[in-house]
């Protein structure tokens, strides 16, 4: 067994930690702390709840982030200091704890590298999610419900706050579709690679005879559309239906028209919202939602010529971008990363860090291929 070089695992681990603070920009990031505490001492902060949770949720990521960076170039200064000791004293105690350490370190570093990669336009923004059961009938509407419960499982396992906002059931079993809001910074950055068609194979619980089937549900990621966005909707472009809420519910649900439908005309966009008790509350949502895709539509219609964004998500065959096999494996696998675990029961409750962090590298090394591509083009 080679003998593990302490000096070349402390140079990695500082080398990479100098490029992820240079990256995330410690100096900025303190007067983006500061900027923000002024804003939250002001004496009218909670006069707008909406604009004062922004701030607040802003302030505790940025000093989240900062406290973290500081932590590590604290552990990386204390284990050069016990590697030091343990060489003097010829402590083999000493020396195992500090290579222990140093992989710990790694670790941590390569998790807060991930967030050096969030650096789209809307990453840093909440996200707005949408599930679509696809191909596969009784199947595929069960599979988007399952997809749904992993999505607010992972949520709920960061600390993320969720909101539902449009739910709409299957006749036998499942969801056709559902529309929920996660409130937390880089939300977008992150969830966005989750975006695309998600495929489901297993021993039907649905068929009498056993048989295997397979289901798609399409996942849609949208930044939250913010008050900085200027996205013009006339009235005369703008559709709006009223109808009963479908569905399990309080008092209210099934029996007032509190259910909201709108239809952006010129694009033919189409945003229903029924899980908030009056029908004004669902036309402000609806018309958020509406607003996010505008802005999505507007974004992508610039960035299809860099070759940025992908068609349209159909949840059938052909264009898949992850696996879930039940059978007659167990295997989760993204077929863009080639990311894949076997442990599927962990993954429906839930635990999808590793697929989302393969993900943003991926789209990572995607932009910076596009972009060495456009600027050869331009070159030549």
């Amino acid at each position: 067994m080679a003998e593990f070089d302490f000096s070349q695992a402390l140079n990695d681990v500082e080398a990479k930690y100098s490029s992820i603070s240079k990256a995330l920009d410690v100096d900025s990031l303190k007067v983006t702390i500061a900027d923000l505490e002024k804003q939250a001492s002001e004496p009218g902060l909670w006069d707008d709840s909406e604009h004062a949770q922004q701030v607040t949720s802003k302030l505790s990521a940025a000093q989240s982030q900062l406290k973290r960076l500081q932590a590590v170039e604290q552990r990386i200064e204390d284990t050069k200091t016990l590697i030091e000791l343990g060489q003097e004293e010829e402590d083999a105690d000493s020396m195992s704890e500090a290579q222990e350490e140093l992989g710990s370190i790694a670790h941590e570093l390569d998790d807060m590298e991930v967030q050096t990669l969030l650096d789209g336009e809307y990453d840093a923004r909440a996200a707005v999610v949408t599930i679509r059961s696809g191909a596969g009938g009784v199947d595929a509407a069960d599979f988007a419900q399952m997809l749904l419960r992993m999505y607010l499982r992972w949520a709920e396992r960061n600390g993320y706050k969720t909101k539902m906002m449009d739910t709409s059931y299957a006749e036998e079993a499942g969801i056709k579709s559902a529309t929920f809001q996660v409130d937390a910074p880089y939300a977008y950055g992150r969830l966005s690679v989750e975006g695309g068609t998600h495929r489901m194979v297993r021993i039907s619980p649905f068929d009498n005879q056993g048989r295997r089937q397979t289901g798609f549900s399409a996942v849609e990621v949208i930044p939250l559309v913010e008050a900085t966005d200027h996205i013009d909707i006339p009235d005369s472009d703008i559709r709006v239906d009223t109808f009963q809420a479908s569905g399990p519910g309080g008092q209210g649900v099934n029996t007032t028209y509190s259910a909201v439908r709108i239809t952006h005309l010129p694009t033919g966009l189409v945003v229903s919202m029924q899980d908030e008790r009056s029908q004004i509350q669902n036309r402000a949502a609806a018309m958020a939602v509406l607003q996010s895709r505008l802005l999505v539509l507007k974004h992508a219609e610039e960035a299809a010529k860099k070759k940025e964004l992908a068609g349209d998500i159909k949840a059938s065959w052909g264009d898949q971008m992850r696996s879930y096999v039940l059978h007659p494996y167990q295997m989760v696998k993204d077929l863009r990363t080639g990311y894949e675990t076997s442990q599927t029961q962990a993954v429906f409750d839930g635990d999808i860090d590793g697929f989302i962090e393969a993900g943003i590298r991926w789209r990572h090394e995607q932009r910076v291929a596009a972009k060495k591509e456009a600027e050869e083009k331009s070159q030549a």
